[in-house]
Parts: structure tokens; sequence; C-alpha cells
């Protein structure tokens, strides 16, 4: 066999082999990077069904809240509201927020039925027109009624709306949280994905950074003051969404929790918005 001839093969096949070691090196690296991806999912959708477990079983409740709108310029306007939940077997929470302050949006009512796939179904009552608005899935990134808070940040927030990632731990405040990435899978979503800040203690959320379409910081909402009522549920007493784009924030202070008062889906009907109380 000719040398030269012979040389050249053994070159040609050194060169093949250490071109499919090299393969077999990146395709190990992305079969571990895609190992590790799926770890990380699992495990942020295991921190989210967790909170959402503990969240679980109040059956209904009951609570008054003071909504404090900031704008950009430092002045306030307060509205007094009630709200009221009722806990739905199977699917997402029923609930029903009335204004009582002040006087231009007394009387307002505001509807959710959510559900854990699929719409959400939003009525707002508008005492002033004397009708029930339906609030279309493609609205759900608006304002609620002029807050830093969208219609689809007061539904209940149930795990099977999104797709979760696992990304670190790391202190939040006096604690330490898990920190996760979750993404809206509803194609009317306003935001591309929230990372959220869960105590790894109780499961309460601490911080969410919410991002819109375009992946930019848009929101922020921080969570203060939790107390713990019939030795099981913990709630927050004051709830802050602050924008960053406009420099408006809306603080919500809730009081008077009461749980167990025997709400029924009778007290929820959308018939009965106009004679909410």
């Amino acid at each position: 066999m000719d040398k030269k001839f012979f040389l050249k093969g053994r070159f040609y096949f050194s060169v093949v082999m250490v071109l499919a070691f090299l393969g077999l090196i990146v395709f190990e690296g992305m079969a571990n990077a895609e190992t590790e991806e799926m770890r990380g999912n699992e495990q942020g959708l295991a921190i989210a069904k967790e909170r959402e477990k503990r969240a679980k079983g109040f059956v209904d409740f009951t609570g008054d809240m003071e909504m404090i709108l900031k704008n950009r310029h430092g002045e306030i306007s307060t509205r007094q509201m009630r709200t009221k939940t009722l806990e739905v077997k199977g699917d997402g929470d029923k609930a029903l927020s009335i204004f009582d302050t002040p006087r231009d949006v007394k009387g307002t009512a505001f509807l959710t039925f959510s559900h854990k796939s699929g719409d959400d179904d939003q009525w707002l009552y508008l005492p002033a027109l004397k009708r029930v608005k339906r609030i279309s899935s493609s609205n759900k990134s608006g304002s609620f009624m002029g807050s830093e808070f969208a219609y689809e940040d007061i539904a209940s927030q149930e795990v099977e709306k999104y797709d979760y990632k696992y990304l670190r731990q790391e202190p939040c405040g006096k604690n330490e949280c898990f920190v996760t990435e979750e993404y809206p899978l509803h194609p009317k979503s306003g935001y591309k994905r929230m990372i959220v800040w869960t105590d790894k203690t109780e499961y309460m959320i601490r911080k969410v950074d919410y991002y819109d379409r375009k992946n930019t910081h848009l929101k922020t909402l921080t969570f203060k003051g939790y107390e713990k009522y019939v030795n099981k549920f913990w709630r927050a007493d004051e709830m802050e969404m602050t924008n960053h784009r406009t420099g408006k924030s809306t603080k919500i202070l809730w009081k008077e929790y009461k749980f167990n008062t025997g709400l029924t889906d009778k007290d929820f009907r959308r018939n009965a918005l106009k004679r909410a109380k």
C-alpha cells in the first residue's frame, strides 16, 4: 500500500474520531443542560404546588380593604372596599368585591370566577351606568378600577395557569426564600414572566416582579405584615403594587378577616351584582 495514502487515511480517521469525541461532549453537555432544566422545572412546580396546598382549605372568608392610589407626584386617593371569597372544590375561587367609598365609585361591584384552565369569568357592575360589564379575555391586562393591579392580578393564581422554573435560594428580609420564575400560559396575559420570592418556612409569597410582553420589568408587588388566622392560614395585612414605568403605586390594606362565615354559591350569582351589599 502506498505509504502516503496510508498516512493520509490515518490522518482522516483521527480527525473523524476527534470530531466524534467532540460531538459526544457537546451532546452530553446538551443532555445535562436539558436534565438540569427539567429538574428546575419540576422543583419550581413543586414549590408552587406546596404554596397552593398550604393556602387551600379555608372554605370561605370575608375582609375589609382600603385601597390607596398614589400618582407619580405623590398625590393620594383612597377607596374603601369589602370582599368575600368562596373556595370551590376542583376549580378556582369565587370572589366578590364591593366599593363603599368614595361616592363616585360607591356600589361598584366586581365578581370573579377563577378557573384552573381556560379563561376566568369576570364581571364589573357600574352603578352610574346601571349595567354589568363582562371583562373579556383580551382585556385581562387592563387596569382594575384605575389601580396598578390588572384584572388578571385579581383572580386567584391557580398552579395550572403557569409553567415554572426554579432559579435559586436567597435571603429576603429576615427570611430565606425560594426564587422561581413563572410563565403565564394564557395568550392574552399582559406578562411574559414573573419572578416570585416564596418564604421557605411557611411558603408565603414575599415579592413578585412582573415583566411585560417585551420582557421589560414593569411592576413589583410586595407583601408585608403576615398574620396567621384560625391557626393555619397566613394572610398579608399589606400588599403594594409599584409600576416602574409610570411611577404610580397602589397599596391595599387588609383588616377584619373572618373565616368560615357560611358563604354559598348564592352569594356569588352574577344577576345579584346590582344588589350586592
